[in-house]
């Protein structure tokens, strides 16, 4: 027989609260800078990469289209994690929706397992090329 008097949990999960590296605006400015060129540079980098490799027909072959969607998943895993951290650093709003920790997890965790299945695919690949060739 249940009570009405039992106390119950009713407190709901709304936002969580995130902490970040200081609270000193001068070192959030200059850690918000080095986040960006860092995330700038990854960016830039694979984008070269996706390019060259489409551009150049000398590296059309399996191994390259592997390394193409390698970058295009570093893109993206990086988008993920780093453009959140960004926009709190630069608002000064250490918080983060439920929702949108879980949509933020959810994609981290398929951007990883795509990453080590496209890394087990080249491994794979690299094993038939040296094992049996052509």
């Amino acid at each position: 027989i249940e009570s009405n008097l039992e106390p119950k949990n009713l407190t709901f999960v709304l936002q969580f609260l995130l902490l970040g590296f200081t609270d000193d605006p001068e070192l959030q400015s200059l850690i918000f800078s080095l986040f960006l060129f860092i995330y700038l540079v990854t960016i830039l980098g694979n984008l070269l990469i996706i390019l060259a490799i489409s551009f150049e027909s000398h590296l059309h072959t399996p191994m390259y289209f592997f390394l193409s969607n390698l970058s295009v998943n570093d893109i993206c895993c990086c988008t993920v994690t780093v453009i959140k951290m960004l926009v709190n650093i630069q608002a000064n709003d250490q918080s983060i929706t439920y929702t949108a920790c879980l949509t933020q997890l959810f994609f981290a965790l398929v951007f990883a397992y795509f990453e080590n299945f496209l890394l087990a695919v080249m491994a794979y690949d690299r094993y038939v090329a040296i094992c049996d060739p052509l």
